[in-house]
């Protein structure tokens, strides 16, 4: 697929393309103009203006350089065939590695470019625990991701937001699913705060910006523990723990009910439902106001999330075969 000139939304220049991207300004110039690379649009004083899309390519073909491709066989295609042809030489790559050290990596998805840049900076990823990151697909936007096809499982979802809001927390649900990601970390700028709490309860990990090095560090570190802890317990491997079903209410009304269940099944369950539901929401306060014993919390709130989901479950199953009536999707 080849590339077409910008239409629109070049505000950045060179330099900024250059810091972004990693990519020197001399060598992008040279791209330009030796293999036509990019279509600079001019502004009004003749500085060449590039889109977000170029910072894309840009830091794509800097990625993909350095494993070997030359930039003559790159330079006309498009930021999707770019990204498409990265995983491809990663899933190689992993298919060569042995069998314990691949299971040592971990791949990213990540929404954002100078977030996919800083993330992938040696300084940053120095201090990850253990784990290497690998960033397998960048997006400049959630519109982008959305439209991106996901041939294997992307584990770990950071997204950058500008603005949180009931569309976009549904377009991000939408994105984790489509990758199928275990965790997800999502860093905005502007909230609603029922929006933010939403978001919370169903398992994602959402700090408001502006995030230190160490404060990332931090995030992502809790996003691999609860992964790693996910996987081999095989809770809720490929998926986002789900938000809560029942409300207080509902689960209070089922714990009422008389049945012909000698044990009391539907009390104890809605109780320990209730339990589980309030400790998970603990776990994650403490997990997205402080720094401090992060890891301890996201493991602690993985586990109670996925249980709690579990023991849904099973008062459904309860509710089955007792013809108790239960009212799902219910939002606190």
């Amino acid at each position: 697929m080849n590339i077409k000139a910008n239409s629109g939304g070049a505000v950045h220049k060179i330099g900024a393309i250059s810091a972004l991207s990693g990519v020197p300004s001399p060598t992008l110039r040279i791209w330009e103009l030796r293999y036509g690379t990019f279509v600079p649009q001019k502004s009004e004083g003749q500085h060449r203006l590039y889109t977000d899309d170029d910072v894309l390519r840009a830091t794509l073909l800097k990625r993909l350089t350095e494993r070997g491709h030359a930039i003559s066989s790159l330079a006309q295609l498009s930021s999707q065939d770019l990204n498409a042809l990265l995983v491809q030489g990663q899933d190689a790559s992993r298919s060569r590695t042995d069998a314990r050290l691949a299971g040592q990596s971990a791949s990213m998805a990540v929404v954002g470019v100078a977030l996919a840049s800083r993330i992938e900076s040696k300084k940053f990823t120095l201090s990850f625990i253990d784990q290497n990151i690998k960033v397998t697909n960048i997006f400049n936007d959630l519109s982008q991701a959305l439209g991106a096809t996901f041939e294997r499982q992307v584990p770990f979802l950071l997204v950058k937001a500008n603005s949180l809001h009931a569309g976009m927390q549904i377009d991000i649900h939408r994105l984790a699913q489509n990758c199928k990601a275990i965790q997800v970390i999502v860093l905005y700028s502007f909230g609603q705060e029922n929006v933010i709490q939403v978001m919370k309860r169903s398992g994602m990990i959402v700090r408001k910006e502006p995030a230190s090095d160490a404060e990332l560090t931090d995030l992502i570190n809790s996003a691999l523990l609860v992964g790693t802890e996910k996987g081999s317990t095989g809770l809720v491997v490929g998926s986002v723990i789900p938000p809560r079903k029942y409300s207080e209410l509902t689960l209070n009304r089922v714990a009422n009910i008389s049945t012909n269940v000698l044990c009391e099944c539907p009390r104890h369950v809605a109780e320990i439902i209730t339990q589980l539901a309030n400790f998970e929401q603990y776990s994650h306060e403490c997990l997205n106001k402080s720094a401090e014993d992060a890891h301890l919390h996201a493991y602690l709130s993985a586990v109670s999330g996925s249980a709690r989901a579990l023991f849904e479950s099973a008062l459904e199953m309860v509710a089955t075969h007792e013809g108790i009536a239960l009212q799902e999707n219910v939002q606190e």
